[in-house]
């Protein structure tokens, strides 16, 4: 798995590591069991071994252990999962974005800023949508779309969620590392599922608002909803599809 990028994600990856260290613990006991039992209960001599049925003890602890081990499991997943969802309503996020996901590309709204009050980014023929992000600092994710259900996956931050539409889906997480990562749709959505891609820059506080400063100057300012880019591939230059418009 990729090295973990944000808060959020070393609760994924100690849940996934343990689940696997889980796995092959219960693999090799399985694989011990039925070596053994092949060595040590082969046919000799031409002596049929003792055929053993209905062993009450021998039933309930085949049948107990995969229990505890379900259990086990089930608390962990529950215990990471609440972690990874948790919203502190008594702290919110310095900076929220509203994503809109749509049929094929992302457009986001970086809303309700200081500074430059509400700009938005989306992708272009020439160029996949870029979402920027603050390292250091809480971020609140509003994921909606317009058309079908898309999923919002960012893999070095360990994290996706379904973008449903006429729901409201929202997250947090602060990102911890800074650099340039990939972003994608995790959700088949149709025939270019595959280009619904976008790309994350993960800058300092000064380089952030410098980017929206930016697009403040190009003159994206309000809210985009995305309607406009619907069924069109960002990213792939002026072909068949293309659009430079975002609907506001």
């Amino acid at each position: 798995m990729p090295a973990p990028a944000s808060d959020r994600a070393t609760h994924t990856l100690s849940l996934w590591q343990g689940a696997w260290i889980a796995a092959f613990a219960v693999g090799a006991l399985v694989w011990g069991l039925i070596i053994w039992a092949v060595i040590a209960y082969r046919r000799r001599d031409n002596s049929i071994p003792p055929q053993t049925r209905y062993h009450l003890p021998i039933e309930i602890l085949y049948s107990a252990v995969p229990f505890v081990i379900v259990a086990v499991l089930f608390f962990f997943t529950v215990r990471d999962q609440n972690a990874i969802l948790k919203v502190d309503k008594n702290d919110p996020p310095t900076n929220v974005v509203n994503v809109i996901g749509q049929q094929w590309s992302w457009t986001f709204n970086y809303v309700d800023n200081p500074d430059v009050g509400t700009v938005w980014e989306g992708g272009t023929p020439e160029k996949l949508p870029t979402l920027y992000l603050p390292v250091g600092e809480k971020v609140g994710f509003r994921l909606n779309s317009p058309d079908v259900i898309h999923s919002f996956f960012i893999p070095a931050f360990l994290f996706k969620m379904d973008v449903i539409p006429g729901k409201t889906n929202y997250f947090e997480l602060t990102p911890t590392k800074e650099g340039e990562f990939t972003g994608k749709c995790a959700e088949l959505c149709g025939v270019y599922h595959a280009r619904m891609l976008f790309t994350v820059h993960v800058v300092s506080r000064e380089d952030y608002d410098a980017h929206l400063r930016a697009l403040r100057a190009k003159g994206q300012t309000g809210e985009a909803t995305g309607g406009a880019i619907t069924r069109t591939q960002a990213g792939l230059g002026s072909g068949e599809g293309g659009t430079e418009e975002v609907a506001k």
